[in-house]
């Protein structure tokens, strides 16, 4: 036994230090690479003034050349910087893809294990140095201190490059309460408002324009100029995963949100103030076959059963294109039947040149969603309907179809060598970068990209956060109100399921077992169908919207001990019937957080949001609806508007 114990301490030793040696050997292999990387670098450019003007000295020439010029026109300022652009330049510039960062704010030249992330992506000096590239997409959120630091450390080391293009730094929605690295990225020190839906039960232009202005302030402050936002994709499929992140499935609804939104983030043109906005996804995600979503193969296919191809584009043109976004994405899926090739949004001319170009007459920036092109271990590329195409041919098809950059990835070479080869003309990749270059030039990032620590009070202001609760407060929707239960006004006792206890000491005696209670509040959750075939896949709520047995058991039990005020979060479509018959009051809450939801029980104001999608009786209607047709459920359990006040 001795000798067993011995010997399992030497190979624990011998195992321990391989540990060590193999984490050395990638510490210093990154290390390496990332000191040769910086080594390729130039100095910082100067301030020099000429004429008793003072300009950066982007290309370290000693003069100022018009490019760096903010007197001149942006279109002298683009063709003059055009023309002193490599191809590999012009290549990078026309790549966007994520970018990690330190806690500190420092640049990401090695992988953070408590980032698995990072482990799939290239430091952020390959991507600026080696491969050219200046729109990063960051998904971190360690504090609003490192995300300005990190802003400021990356626009440094572009500001060395050869020409110092700046970096353009872009973000998935920041002011929702949930996480899903593949659309919306939790970040507490801003701001918490309510989801896309929650704005849409309220159904308040003015104050979405509020939000807009007010979240800019905060982007800007922390150096986002790019908002990958907002979503113009309508809800008419309620198994869809992406529900959340959209104005519900009334186009008109959809179409004025939208606008505001857009007006409230880039101001009523872009310009040095503003945050791009990249709205999405033309033309129109949302009725997704069954429900599946496009991220994974198996939900490829977009459908029109109702011939209903045209209500999509409503908040596209009636919405974002009225408000000028300044960027457009076109979704993964397949539309099919409606174009004479079926392949993906991205790829297929006649929906981005015929339709987007043409028709529409739209000349901003077209970006690829995140991932067409090359396999990654995050999630299979949507590459749907040129599977067979090589990841170079999926390059040239995707500029072929009108688009200008390529989202989540970093493969600049593959364009230049289709320039090089002649299949791809220079012409054609010009009229890409003057696209690319003309917002960068109108939203100021050329004159001055850094951002100041000392704005960063305003992000997650109390005055800011003010508003954010009056619009949780108007976003909830009272569906149930048996007996006018609710405003619970007298001294009760109650017991709390899944709701935070502080919330409801100010009002009630919160006791230990439903036996005790006078009234019972529980919350829950829209259900969704746990699926982990990719790294990707967990963060998304899709399929049955129905509680299994087992999950419905306790709940009924508890409703059934004594009168039970039931919150349900609403991220889709839930199936409530059996539950709100059970239920003596019912709440639709839109990411509020619990203090405002006890204050709506306890009656400090009055509800007054309206559904913004319809709320189906059953799994089989939800089966039996035209995927791409608003409010086609039949029977359903609360209608498209429903919403209840206190009497």
């Amino acid at each position: 036994m001795k000798q067993f114990f011995r010997f399992f301490k030497r190979l624990l030793g011998v195992l321990v230090l391989l540990v060590i040696l193999t984490v050395a050997f990638f510490y210093f292999k990154y290390k390496w690479a990332s000191n040769r990387n910086f080594a390729l670098l130039e100095d910082r450019a100067l301030i020099l003034t000429q004429d008793g003007h003072s300009y950066r000295d982007l290309n370290k020439n000693g003069q100022l050349d018009p490019y760096e010029d903010k007197r001149a026109d942006i279109e002298i300022r683009i063709e003059d910087l055009l023309g002193q652009m490599t191809l590999e330049e012009k290549a990078g510039l026309l790549f966007i893809t994520m970018a990690g960062m330190n806690e500190d704010g420092y640049h990401n030249e090695i992988p953070i294990f408590s980032e698995p992330l990072t482990f799939f992506l290239e430091s952020n000096s390959t991507q600026v140095v080696r491969k050219h590239m200046n729109h990063f997409n960051i998904f971190q959120s360690p504090s609003a201190e490192a995300l300005a630091t990190w802003n400021n450390n990356m626009q440094v080391m572009a500001e060395c490059t050869r020409l110092g293009i700046p970096v353009t730094v872009a973000s998935d929605p920041r002011h929702l309460n949930s996480n899903n690295p593949g659309a919306n990225i939790v970040t507490p020190f801003f701001s918490h408002w309510v989801s896309p839906l929650g704005f849409a039960a309220i159904g308040d232009t003015l104050l979405m324009r509020e939000f807009g202005e007010l979240a800019r302030r905060e982007y800007r402050a922390v150096g986002i100029r790019l908002a990958l936002s907002p979503m113009a994709d309508l809800a008419t499929e309620p198994r869809w995963g992406r529900i959340n992140g959209t104005f519900g499935e009334d186009a008109q609804l959809s179409a004025k949100l939208t606008k505001a939104y857009i007006l409230g983030f880039q101001g009523d043109s872009l310009n040095h103030e503003s945050v791009a906005c990249m709205t999405k996804h033309f033309a129109g995600g949302g009725p997704q076959k069954d429900g599946e979503d496009a991220h994974f193969p198996y939900g490829s296919e977009q459908v029109y059963p109702g011939n209903n191809f045209d209500y999509h584009l409503i908040p596209f043109t009636e919405g974002a294109f009225p408000a000028k976004t300044a960027q457009i994405m076109p979704y993964y899926g397949v539309p099919v039947g409606q174009t004479s090739e079926e392949v993906g949004f991205g790829y297929n001319k006649e929906i981005i040149t015929g339709l987007l170009r043409e028709k529409y007459g739209f000349d901003g920036v077209v970006c690829t969603d995140w991932g067409l092109v090359t396999e990654n271990k995050i999630k299979p590329p949507a590459a749907y309907g040129v599977e067979n195409l090589t990841e170079k041919q999926r390059v040239a098809k995707i500029f072929e179809a009108g688009c200008d950059m390529v989202g989540g990835e970093s493969c600049p070479e593959l364009l230049v060598a289709l320039v090089k080869e002649g299949t791809l003309t220079t012409e054609r990749l010009d009229q890409s970068v003057r696209r690319v270059l003309r917002d960068k030039f109108r939203l100021g990032l050329f004159d001055n990209p850094f951002v100041r620590m000392g704005d960063l009070w305003m992000v997650g202001h109390e005055d800011i956060q003010k508003q954010a609760r009056i619009a949780q407060q108007r976003s909830l929707v009272l569906l149930k109100n048996e007996t006018k239960t609710l405003p619970l006004r007298k001294p009760s006792k109650v017991y709390l399921s899944n709701f935070d206890k502080a919330a409801v000491a100010p009002f009630a005696t919160v006791v230990n077992s439903p036996a005790e209670a006078d009234f019972i509040i529980q919350k829950l959750y829209t259900p969704f169908d746990v699926r982990e075939e990719y790294m990707l896949e967990k963060y998304f709520h899709q399929g049955r919207l129905y509680f299994t047995p087992e999950e419905l058991e306790p709940i009924l039990a508890l409703a059934a001990s004594k009168p039970t005020i039931t919150v349900i979060n609403l991220d889709r479509a839930a199936i409530l019937t059996e539950i709100a018959a059970a239920s003596q009051a019912l709440i639709a809450d839109f990411d509020s957080s619990d203090e405002v939801i006890a204050a709506l029980i306890f009656g400090q104001f009055t509800p007054s949001g309206k559904l913004p999608i319809e709320l189906p009786s059953s799994q089989k209607a939800v089966e039996d609806q035209l995927e791409d047709v608003p409010y086609d459920s039949q029977n359903p359990l609360y209608r498209f508007g429903h919403g209840l006040r206190y009497e």
